[in-house]
C-alpha cells in the first residue's frame, strides 16, 4: 500500500471536518486544515464563493500562517497556548486555530459582526 493510499482516509476525515465548519455559518467562506509546514491537508470553499487568492498566493499565505503559528509555540511557556489568532484584512477576516501538529484556517466575510465572529470561533473550537 502506498503512502498516498494510506493518507486518503485521513484526508476524507479532514475534508468532512472542513465541510462541518463551513456549515456553522453562511459567513464562513473557506475552511482548511494546514500542517505545520503550510501544506494543505484538506479544504473546502463555500459554494458560490470566489476565492480571493490565486493558488500561489494561497500557498504563500498558508506558509506564512504556519510560520507564525510555529513562532507562537516558542512563547507558550511564558504566555500559554494559543487558543486562536484573528487577522483583520480589508476584504476578509482570517481565523487560525492550532490543534496539535496542524491548524484550522478559516476565512470569514469582512462584514461579519463581532458577536457572529465570536460565535463562529466558539462553535469551531468545540467541534475540533
Amino acid at each position: 500500500m502506498s503512502k498516498r493510499t494510506q493518507g486518503e482516509p485521513e484526508t476524507a476525515k479532514y475534508k468532512e471536518k472542513c465541510n462541518s465548519i463551513i456549515a456553522i455559518s453562511p459567513r464562513i467562506r473557506y475552511a482548511g486544515i494546514i500542517n505545520k509546514f503550510g501544506r494543505t491537508r484538506a479544504g473546502s470553499l463555500r459554494k458560490g464563493v470566489t476565492p480571493l487568492l490565486n493558488p500561489d498566493e494561497a500557498r504563500n499565505e498558508y506558509f506564512i500562517e504556519a510560520t507564525r503559528s510555529q513562532l507562537r509555540k516558542s512563547l507558550e511557556k511564558s504566555i500559554g497556548k494559543t487558543e486562536y489568532s484573528h487577522t483583520e484584512n480589508e476584504r476578509v477576516r482570517i481565523v487560525a486555530i492550532p490543534t496539535g501538529d496542524h491548524f484550522y484556517y478559516i476565512t470569514i466575510d469582512k462584514d461579519t459582526s463581532a458577536s457572529d465572529l465570536a460565535s463562529i470561533i466558539e462553535k469551531t473550537r468545540k467541534m475540533i
